[in-house]
Formats: C-alpha cells, structure tokens, sequence
C-alpha cells in the first residue's frame, strides 16, 4: 500500500515577507520565495560549492574593507510579492553586515554559479530580476565540461535597469570593476 504525501500548505500559497521572517533560519535554508511562492532548491555539488566559495574567498580579498563577500544568504529583490534570492555569492557593502534584509541597494555584484536544473533560472530569471532591482553587477559562471568554468560577466545599464554583455573569461577571471580582482578558478 502505498503511502500518499501532501505538501505543505506554505508550497501552494503566496507568503508574506512577516511570514518569512518569522521562520527559523533552518527552514529559510535551502529556499527562496519568488513572488511569493516558496521554490525548495536541491542541495548544490561539492564543485559548485567550491566554485562559489573560491570566487567570494578572493573577491572579499580584492574588495577592500568598504565590501564584503559572501555566501548563502538571502538579498530581498522585493517586498510585494515576497521575492528573496540567494545568490552563489554576494558582494554587499561592509556596513550594512548587520542589516536584515540584504536589500538590493546595499548589493554590488551578485555571481550564480550553474547547476544542472538552473540553467533557465541562472542564465534569464534572474538576470533580468536582479537587473530590475538595480544590482550593479552580474557574473554567471558555468561549470564546463572540460573542468575550467566559464565566467560570463554582466553590467548594468542604470536607465534600462537590464545588464549589457561584458567579457567572458575561461579559467582566470581578470576584471577591473566594480575593482580589480584576478582569480584562478582553473580545474576546479
């Protein structure tokens, strides 16, 4: 006899920003409210983690003590509807460490590393989401086949809240804004 499952009511119905943060960190983990609707993630790869964390360790490094670079952890793109994305890695200003929730102002760069079942998410969703919320910076790496990630930079065009293409790096990521880093993301 098979058992049947029901999903929880919050997976079929708009939650509220009060709703969201009323829930514990652990429940918060792993998810993010696009519109209001809770999207549950699969846990990411061991690369993809490794990718995401060699990418903020050095771009924490570059950015000087205004900029922080981190991990997992919500920006809130909007309050109504509730749409909160947790990008790969987030470069945020230094004094706002303290401040919840991460708001688009307080971002510089956002980077989503790919995954296999992200690509539509990562490659259009929220390029144009996180262009609309006015997010300076976009980088977008993808896991090649060969080992050595592609990274696909973006700027954004303040008057048409969109990104314009910037360069495109396979292995060593050398750029100049928003300041100057080079990273050896190699084999990873």
């Amino acid at each position: 006899m098979a058992a049947e499952m029901t999903a929880p009511a919050w997976m079929h119905e708009q939650i509220t920003a009060e709703e969201y943060e009323s829930w514990s960190e652990e429940q918060c983990a792993g998810i993010e409210v696009v519109d209001g609707m809770v999207v549950v993630s699969p846990s990411a790869s061991k690369r993809h983690n490794r990718l995401a964390r060699i990418l903020a360790n050095a771009l924490d490094a570059a950015s000087g003590p205004e900029w922080n670079a981190d991990t997992d952890f919500d920006v809130r793109l909007q309050d109504v509807p509730l749409t909160n994305r947790r990008p790969d890695v987030v470069v945020y200003r230094a004094d706002t460490i303290d401040i919840t929730p991460t708001r688009p102002e307080h971002v510089l760069l956002v980077a989503e590393v790919v995954s296999p079942g992200s690509e539509t998410t990562d490659r259009i969703v929220k390029v144009d989401q996180y262009a609309k919320a006015g997010i300076g910076f976009y980088w977008r790496i993808e896991q090649a086949a060969t080992g050595v990630p592609l990274v696909y930079t973006y700027v954004l065009d303040p008057a048409t809240k969109t990104y314009r293409d910037g360069d495109v790096f396979t292995g060593v990521l050398k750029v100049a804004a928003p300041f100057p880093v080079e990273i050896d993301l190699g084999q990873v």
